[in-house]
């Protein structure tokens, strides 16, 4: 029985790897404490468990501009 809810195999289908995952649940908690309404009826307090719950819905989502980061790995490069 997994401990984690939603399971992280639910929550990788969101996303397309682990970093982006960690990353998007950051920055939208972030946002909450920062006074940012929740998309969601809460039934946790913490503003993680929030982020994680909203992107699990899927009413969280990002973007990822590929040109950036190739550039951004080119100069990483040199």
């Amino acid at each position: 029985m997994s401990m984690i809810n939603p399971p992280i195999g639910d929550l990788l289908a969101k996303v397309d790897c682990r970093y982006t995952l960690a990353v998007e649940a950051s920055m939208r908690a972030r946002q909450l404490i920062g006074g940012s309404q929740p998309l969601i009826t809460p039934k946790d307090t913490k503003p993680l468990v929030i982020a994680i719950e909203e992107i699990n819905r899927g009413l969280i989502t990002y973007t990822r501009d590929e040109q950036a980061a190739e550039d951004e790995a080119d100069k990483d490069a040199q």
